[in-house]
């Protein structure tokens, strides 16, 4: 798993930060691709994050590669995010499972929509509340990460300026 990481994540990503991409706007890459990558409604995640990156020039490979990252753990928060969503508005819990899911989304993409609007409402508006102070706390996490790492690469490069840019 740890050659995996290494190899899938780490590596590109002092790749982008060899080429000149500024910590603060991979952090913010970083950030958004992870915090939007797990909003609870399927199929919104990669058209909602091109937008983003290109509005706030951001990095779009970074942002696409957490959100494709992050699908096991969008999955993972659906339910999770339909309860708070269920609990801010104050509606009575849906008797929701992942099994009962699968099984309407076999019927098709818009007979999932039409039984389960309510809770694919409540799971937005779930989100919608800790979407948000997530994506400010990652970059938080991630910014002095990345400086690091950045200031790490500069400093390699310095000492063996013959170094491939891929180590």
């Amino acid at each position: 798993m740890g050659d995996f990481l290494r190899r899938r994540i780490v590596t590109p990503i002092v790749a982008l930060l060899r080429q000149g991409i500024s910590p603060d706007r991979l952090a913010w890459s970083l950030a958004f691709g992870l915090g939007v990558g797990i909003f609870p409604v399927l199929g919104v995640s990669t058209p909602l994050l091109t937008l983003i990156a290109i509005s706030m020039r951001l990095n779009l490979p970074a942002i696409q590669l957490v959100n494709y990252l992050a699908s096991p753990l969008q999955l993972l928060l659906i339910i999770p995010f339909v309860r708070v969503g269920e609990w801010l508005v104050g509606a009575p819990r849906q008797p929701l499972t992942v099994s009962a899911g699968l099984e309407i989304l076999a019927e098709g993409a818009w007979q999932a929509i039409v039984v389960l609007w309510d809770a694919i409402v409540h799971a937005a508006i779930g989100w919608i509340v800790i979407g948000p102070v997530l994506i400010l706390a990652l970059h938080r996490i991630f910014l002095p990460l990345l400086t690091r790492a950045a200031a790490r690469a500069a400093n390699q490069k310095r000492a063996d300026p013959n170094r491939p840019e891929s180590s």
